[in-house]
């Protein structure tokens, strides 16, 4: 039975009255008020960038932002009148010009960052990376990669590479910033950095026809395309052999594969710099064009059918493929190679890395092209 109360005529449940309306006064309030003005149109906004006059309290904001800016030494955060470009950062306000940087030489001084325009095409939609470590920093100075900071440690042992990056840096007006080494520390995650960091947007990656006619147009071509390779260090080391054994180029998928990231960059040791790199959509089928343009695919397979040391294909148009560092290469593009190829081992090891079997193709084609 609910309840302890000795009255049984108690009641146990709350009673609730009628509802009380408002009389109509607030009839007002449920009425819709239509879409969202984008901020160039709404006058107490900061991005308006009409042409009527502005209310007084956002005139207020927008001279005060001015200031600001002015004071801070960059482009105000708002609109351009007339233009509706309310965008900023990342290229935007790019009608309002900031003021000219200093050239500061080797000089170390803070500056805001200065995007330079790319080299290539199609860019990944990753933020900016950090190459990390002298040799890597210093190649893609010399190969004039778009750079926005340089960060050095405080008190980091000077060497030429250091003096290079430095003058380079403030040859091209890139802002060079010297910061503490925990600082450095912590923006890198604790990968090791030399005391340099130097900051790129995302990589931007060549369009594989371009990548494939501009090997075609040398004596011997070589490629390499890499099936499902995962860890960028992997990637870098590919890349750093490809440019060592005078390949021409390297391709992989656009899912499911590393990409250019500080990482690889850093494992490549600069040579990302110099060696042409492209995503693709389908590897099978960029392959198949590859075929079609009159290369030679191999795949490196731990049980292909032919000897590395015996491939006659060697001195001509070739691509040699590279599988993935646990499955090796995937069944359609497996099958799509026109060889399957082995490299002789004299121990009973079950496989190499992806990027050691690489080496060791590239090496071994190098050396059959030049002694035949």
């Amino acid at each position: 039975m609910p309840g302890n109360s000795s009255n049984a005529s108690k009641r146990n449940t709350s009673k609730k009255g009628a509802a009380m309306g408002s009389g109509g006064k607030n009839r007002a309030s449920l009425k819709g008020r239509g879409k969202t003005l984008p901020a160039d149109e709404r006058p107490w906004h900061k991005g308006y960038s009409g042409t009527e006059k502005l209310p007084e309290k956002t005139a207020r904001k927008q001279e005060k932002e001015r200031r600001a800016a002015a004071a801070e030494g960059r482009a105000p955060k708002i609109g351009i009148p007339g233009s509706k470009d309310t965008t900023w950062g990342r290229g935007g306000g790019r009608g309002i010009p900031g003021p000219a940087p200093k050239r500061g030489g080797a000089r170390m001084q803070s500056r805001g960052p200065r995007i330079a325009p790319g080299r290539r095409s199609n860019p990944t939609r990753e933020g900016p990376e950090l190459l990390l470590g002298r040799n890597p920093v210093v190649e893609a100075l010399r190969a004039s990669i778009p750079s926005t900071a340089l960060y050095v440690a405080q008190g980091i042992d000077i060497d030429d590479r250091v003096n290079e990056i430095v003058r380079t840096a403030g040859d091209r007006g890139i802002p060079i910033l010297e910061i503490g080494r925990a600082e450095l520390d912590r923006m890198t995650g604790g990968v090791l950095h030399q005391g340099i960091g130097l900051q790129v947007p995302p990589f931007a990656y060549e369009n594989f026809d371009d990548l494939l006619a501009a090997a075609l147009e040398q004596p011997a071509p070589l490629l390499v395309a890499l099936d499902g390779v995962t860890d960028p260090r992997n990637l870098g080391a590919v890349i750093r052999s490809v440019a060592a054994f005078g390949g021409h180029g390297v391709f992989f998928p656009e899912r499911r594969a590393a990409g250019i990231t500080a990482t690889a960059w850093r494992t490549s040791a600069g040579a990302a710099a110099r060696v042409p790199v492209s995503q693709v959509v389908n590897l099978t089928r960029a392959v198949k064009a590859a075929q079609q343009a009159g290369f030679t695919v191999i795949g490196l397979d731990a049980d292909g059918e032919t000897d590395l040391y015996q491939l006659e294909a060697a001195v001509g148009p070739l691509i040699v493929v590279v599988g993935s560092e646990g499955r090796g290469l995937s069944r359609l593009v497996g099958e799509t190679c026109d060889l399957r190829v082995s490299v002789p081992m004299a121990s009973d090891v079950e496989s190499l890395n992806a990027s050691v079997a690489a080496a060791v193709t590239l090496a071994e084609v190098a050396r059959r092209r030049m002694y035949g």
